[in-house]
């Protein structure tokens, strides 16, 4: 069987002997891989829709560049750092923690559909080249604990998130992906948040339109996804989507006309006039009340 897996036969590392460096043993019905801990120069490996408990014979592939084991039945992602893993999945496992995981070069890590409910345990500081986070299908209530400034992409979708804490140190995200969980509110995000570009919040709990200018300390904002939310059924909520978020280009599946931007425009420097007004009015009401009190 792994004889008829390996393939991609390349030079050693001092260049002196070849080796294979790929192994496919997808789907084979895999309980153990002990015999992998002689094959110290493989580079990818694909041992998923298997049978595994323990992974820990990887330990000695020092070269190991990519790893999928996906559909095992692994309780744990946990490993020895290896110094040149960029790429790893461990799509639905038993997995419930984060622990473990820490290889200094990754820069994907997929987590599909286990059973985590806890971001904290991970090994941040290890993981500064991560720029890639999937945790679609998991358990979690809550973002805390996730101390990843460098991640440019985190998907979150169908867990059930209540709340959102600890994004701030996000500076360099780009996309938030936070579909069918279970947000009432907008609540935690942060003008530090400066890169963030697309937030996919379709199939939550949402329910008042004005949840989206708690959206407005996001700069680079483009894209808007909100389907499927209370508030997609109000009336005004595209209307009110672009008054509070000039910058967005597109809500949902649609992209802005230049007409509706023209139009929230001039809708939003009416309602600032309104409030500009209103507040002259109460320093007036004010200084009378004051007056009167002295007489």
């Amino acid at each position: 069987m792994l004889k008829e897996g390996l393939s991609l036969l390349c030079k050693t590392g001092n260049g002196l002997a070849h080796a294979y460096v790929r192994l496919d043993v997808k789907e084979k019905e895999l309980t153990e891989i002990n015999i992998l801990r002689s094959f110290i120069h493989l580079r990818y490996v694909d041992i998923s829709i298997n049978m595994l408990r323990d992974i820990s014979p990887l330990n000695c592939l020092t070269s190991l560049l990519w790893l999928n084991a996906d559909q095992n039945q692994l309780t744990s992602a946990h490993m020895e750092d290896l110094p040149y893993l960029q790429i790893a999945s461990f799509a639905q496992n038993h997995i419930k923690d984060m622990g473990g995981i820490s290889h200094p070069r990754l820069e994907k890590l997929t987590l599909i559909g286990n059973m985590i409910a806890s971001l904290l345990g991970m090994e941040f500081r290890k993981l500064m080249s991560l720029h890639t986070l999937e945790l679609r299908g998991n358990h979690l209530e809550s973002t805390a604990g996730v101390y990843l400034p460098n991640l440019r992409n985190l998907y979150l979708a169908q867990n059930t998130l209540r709340r959102l804490e600890g994004l701030e140190v996000l500076v360099n995200l780009t996309t938030l992906h936070l579909r069918d969980n279970q947000l009432e509110t907008l609540d935690g995000f942060s003008e530090h948040m400066r890169a963030l570009q697309y937030v996919n919040i379709r199939g939550n709990l949402v329910a008042s339109v004005k949840e989206m200018e708690k959206l407005q300390c996001l700069p680079m904002l483009r894209a808007l996804v909100l389907l499927e939310n209370p508030c997609a059924e109000e009336e005004d909520y595209r209307s009110e989507a672009i008054i509070a978020l000039p910058q967005l280009e597109r809500l949902d599946k649609e992209f802005f006309e230049a007409e509706e931007k023209l139009e929230a425009e001039e809708t939003r420097k009416a309602r600032q006039e309104e409030a500009a007004l209103a507040t002259v009015g109460e320093v007036g009401d004010s200084g009378e009340a004051q007056e009167s009190e002295v007489e």
